[in-house]
């Protein structure tokens, strides 16, 4: 207590002379600090968002989905009885036929009188009601209100244009624009046929006072065991929490490789700052200082000063959501209730605390422990100096708190633990890569050249920041060339690989009784190459293992598959190009109970295998299936997969359609499409190669912003590698005053400095070009599952960008050296 009283007393004197050598601890831990609080404050405000406007992008208090079904009326009644008002919507893919032929693919919305209970469907002009349609359909059919249009086996004319659909978060589009029309005009489109791919949803409005929850608990128990599901105005939309909860968690991960590189920053700017201050704590070691007080007055010091980084970094952090905000209006799914968040703003003060004490403490450490005489006599002999067992164990215990609140906060902890392993792992290559260039530098022996001979000499000097540096930018660089070759194998596998095997149509909600026709006009048209075709029907898995599907616990990336309605076929033989990982296929005759042929990752997921049983709901009968064996699903083939394909016999006699793919000549894609859907109006055609540009131009989009993400990280390192240089611009500045005094000329005193940062800008872009392939290869192959392919351009990019950056920091430290006169800096020594 005595010392940090003493050290207490000692730094309020010191803080009165300014924060100059400070500088760099506060932009790093500001730069850092403020990524995370911005995504921190954007997420928490977007959740308010969708807490607030629950209601509202819902459609209602709650919601029935009954998928493919329609909810019993006795439900709905039971619902009515006490007090609530329904809307039944109901959601389906059909082709819009506009005047002169051209078609396109929309998701149809079929909504009652009663839509929308909660916000208002804004259309132009205000207030139109029958056939409504978003302005990209509008614009490529080129329509006005009034003009006829085909939808089905009707003939309806264009109301409006939707300028803001309430609960368009709750219903998304995926494979079209949204066209909305009147409930009880659907029935004479001829769409609903046995089997067709339809979405019932309901949504109730309570009466006032009427807890959604407990209602909803209510209507669960009245009616057990039911196909249908219940969410509440909270879970507007699922899809959009999970994206949330996994884009803010990659972000803050970005925001923390962020904040390490400035946790290396602050361990350069502690280091330069006391290494200026080497006379002072001298003459305190001189009269008699204890350690313990040194050590607490600098402590003490850098605390105020992570501080105030750590308060400009929430204050911009802040101040960046408004600026995000605005950027992405368009992309986000509800618009923010930005204000003032206090939890995530603590969370990333409480990131940056640890992050600025992990990286602080053992310069601190070194600088309380070595002797005044020893400061006097060599600026430099704290750099391999222990800093004693209590510094280490404090060291150890504030990195061990740091990695707990990094996994113990995140949405995926095994992804966060592999994180910080990967840190600590990359810091640790760094750390040797630069030893490794030291010794390499020192080696070098008989160059005539004096400018290479002085600037390898700088790497290896008493006192160099070559590991420092080169661990600053590599893991800054290393960042950016991963993002970049995943980017860039993503862009591949879709312009080159995907198109060349991808079908040009999947035709869907195909009627058993016109199979025939299809697969003649479809085989009839000129360029078709190839016709696939298989039955189709709709169910939901009730149970796994007599256990209800509610229950069943399973990986989170193979939840999905227990969510919603799912694709089922049956079939005599395996799928072309299936192959079985386990068990046998059943005999082509095979008339018995119910086998199933299962994807074998989600069964991995969902602890099952041969053997176990599933229940699946078809047209509301519950079917038990006994797994038979299990296949890989290659799913980025765009071919016909099914996670579930039945054995013949009991399905077959099902309602059900049938779907299928064509592959042909692109330039016929038009002529297919009005061919097939003219004489078949019920049969809409979705384009695939349309599907994978609206792909490319999203993964462009997340490219862009993954790019931005690691450039954070890149600009973090660069604030470190400036720190750097400016820490030894007091040596280069000796160095260059000496050498001119000597005779250099100044074309020979920049050459060499810059063969120093060439060289050290070089060594660290190859290094962040190898580590950021290793990494890309990793999630290519591991996550994403697919063949890796080597960029050298991006690579080459990587290294020159690097050598550019450094020689850049490294010049403007030179040109201020050679601006200094020898005789001022002669007379003071």
């Amino acid at each position: 207590m005595r010392n940090a009283l003493l050290g207490w007393r000692l730094a309020r004197r010191e803080l009165r002379g300014g924060v100059k050598g400070l500088r760099l601890v506060l932009a790093c831990l500001a730069l850092g600090v403020a990524a995370i609080a911005a995504v921190g404050t954007l997420r928490a405000g977007i959740e308010a968002g969708l807490r607030e406007d629950g209601a509202r992008i819902l459609g209602g208090d709650l919601e029935i989905r009954g998928g493919y079904q329609p909810v019993p009326a006795e439900v709905l009644g039971w619902a009515t009885a006490r007090g609530a008002r329904v809307s039944e919507v109901r959601l389906l893919r059909a082709m819009l036929v506009g005047a002169d032929g051209e078609r396109t693919l929309v998701e149809l919305k079929a909504a009652d009188g009663a839509y929308p209970m909660v916000g208002a469907l804004v259309t132009e002009p205000p207030d139109a009601r029958g056939l409504l349609v978003e302005p990209a359909i509008a614009e490529r059919l080129r329509l006005r209100p009034g003009d006829a249009l085909r939808l089905g086996e009707s003939t309806l004319p264009l109301a409006g244009i939707i300028a803001d659909e309430p609960d368009k978060v709750a219903t998304p589009t995926f494979f079209g624009p949204r066209a909305i029309i009147p409930l009880e005009a659907l029935p004479a489109t001829g769409l609903i046929q046995p089997g067709s791919l339809i979405n019932h949803e309901y949504r109730l409005l309570l009466p006032a006072g009427t807890e959604p929850r407990r209602f909803a608990d209510a209507l669960r128990a009245a009616f057990p065991g039911a196909p249908w599901r219940v969410r509440l105005a909270d879970q507007a939309e699922p899809g959009v929490n999970r994206f949330l909860d996994r884009a803010a968690a990659f972000l803050t991960l970005a925001g923390l490789t962020a904040l390490l590189v400035g946790g290396i920053g602050v361990a350069t700017g502690v280091r330069a700052w006391l290494a200026a201050r080497s006379r002072t704590i001298a003459t305190l070691r001189c009269l008699g200082a204890p350690a313990g007080a040194i050590f607490a007055a600098y402590l003490w010091q850098v605390a105020v000063l992570g501080a105030l980084g750590i308060v400009i970094g929430l204050a911009a952090g802040w101040a960046l959501t408004w600026a995000a905000a605005q950027a992405l209006a368009g992309a986000l799914p509800v618009p923010p209730r930005l204000g003032f968040y206090p939890a995530p703003l603590a969370l990333a003060a409480l990131y940056g605390a640890l992050t600025a004490l992990c990286f602080a403490l053992w310069p601190l450490g070194r600088a309380g422990r070595i002797p005044g005489a020893a400061l006097f006599r060599d600026a430099t002999a704290d750099a391999t100096r222990f800093p004693g067992w209590a510094v280490l164990a404090a060291n150890a215990v504030a990195a061990l708190a740091l990695v707990t609140l990094v996994v113990g906060t995140a949405e995926q902890p095994f992804f966060a633990a592999a994180f910080c392993g990967g840190a600590a792992l990359a810091i640790g290559l760094f750390h040797l890569a630069g030893g490794a260039l030291m010794a390499g530098a020192r080696r070098v022996r008989g160059l005539r050249r004096p400018e290479w001979r002085m600037g390898l000499a700088n790497l290896h000097r008493p006192g160099a920041g070559t590991p420092v540096m080169l661990m600053a930018l590599g893991l800054g660089l290393t960042t950016l060339a991963a993002i970049a070759q995943i980017q860039g194998n993503l862009t591949a596998a879709l312009s080159d690989e995907m198109p060349a095997r991808a079908p040009n149509f999947f035709f869907i909600d195909i009627q058993p009784d016109q199979v025939g026709e299809f697969d003649t006009l479809a085989r009839g048209t000129p360029g078709v190459e190839e016709v696939r075709r298989v039955p189709s029907l709709r169910a939901r898995i009730v149970a796994v293992k007599g256990t209800s599907a509610e229950q069943w616990r399973t990986t989170p990336e193979s939840a999905w598959a227990l969510r919603g309605d799912r694709g089922l076929t049956y079939a005599a033989t395996p799928p072309e190009g299936a192959r079985i990982v386990q068990g046998q296929w059943w005999p082509r005759d095979y008339a018995g109970p119910v086998l199933v042929s299962f994807d074998a990752n989600i069964a991995k997921g969902w602890g099952v295998g041969i053997g176990d049983t599933l229940t699946v709901n078809v047209l509301g009968r519950d079917v038990e299936m006994t797994i038979a064996n299990l296949r890989e699903v290659n799913w980025r083939s765009l071919a016909m997969n099914f996670t579930l394909v039945a054995s013949p016999g009991l399905l077959s006699a099902a309602p059900h359609t049938h779907i299928a793919t064509v592959r042909g000549d692109p330039a016929q894609d038009g002529a297919l499409l009005r061919r097939v859907t003219d004489v078949l109006p019920n049969v809409s055609g979705i384009r695939v190669r349309e599907a994978l540009e609206k792909v490319a131009e999203l993964l462009g989009r997340i490219g862009t912003a993954l790019t931005a993400v690691g450039g954070v990280t890149l600009l973090a390192g660069a604030l470190v590698l400036a720190g750097a240089v400016a820490a030894g611009q007091a040596r280069r500045v000796r160095e260059a005053v000496v050498l001119k005094v000597l005779g250099a000329s100044r074309a020979q005193i920049r050459r060499a400095f810059l063969v120093e940062f060439g060289v050290l800008g070089a060594f660290a872009g190859l290094l962040a070009a190898l580590a950021g392939t290793a990494a890309a290869w990793g999630v290519v192959r591991g996550i994403m599952g697919q063949e890796f392919v080597f960029l050298p351009g991006t690579l080459l990019l990587t290294v020159a960008g690097c050598m550019a950056l450094v020689l850049g920091f490294g010049y403007a430290g030179t040109a201020l050296a050679l601006r200094v006169r020898p005789a001022p800096l002669l007379r003071n020594e």
